[in-house]
């Protein structure tokens, strides 16, 4: 069975390897999004924030701090996590689509692109950072 289903999620673990979450490809309101699933809260993300991140990656040329952080919270400037929610990125604003949920996107979408072979994710306890493959 093809993984990133909803049938088939991806098991995924947090980059400090301390919280399970899955992940799989699904469509809502005729947009390709990716359903990320934490006990019981349920995030959704622009599925096109795996192909933008990769390519801003590439862009970058180095490795670059995830910085998750809540949406309430302020992200740390030069993260994965600001240029997330950037009015700067090629979404024009952020990726995370549930009002009040869309943060954290440094934390739960790295592991996603390291999974598919995309990027290589550090696995430290605190203050990881990640870099295209």
């Amino acid at each position: 069975m093809e993984k990133g289903t909803k049938e088939s999620p991806w098991q995924l673990k947090t980059p400090p390897l301390t919280s399970d979450y899955e992940m799989y490809r699904d469509e809502k309101d005729g947009k390709e999004v990716i359903v990320c699933t934490v006990g019981k809260t349920v995030l959704l993300y622009d599925a096109r924030c795996l192909s933008d991140l990769h390519e801003m990656l590439k862009a970058h040329g180095d490795w670059m701090e995830l910085g998750a952080a809540d949406e309430q919270k302020p992200a740390k400037e030069g993260t994965v996590e600001a240029w997330g929610r950037s009015e700067s990125n090629p979404l024009g604003g952020w990726y995370g689509l549930k009002k009040g949920l869309r943060g954290r996107f440094g934390m739960y979408i790295p592991p996603l692109m390291e999974e598919l072979g995309l990027a290589e994710v550090e696995h430290n306890a605190k203050n990881n950072r990640m870099r295209a493959k």
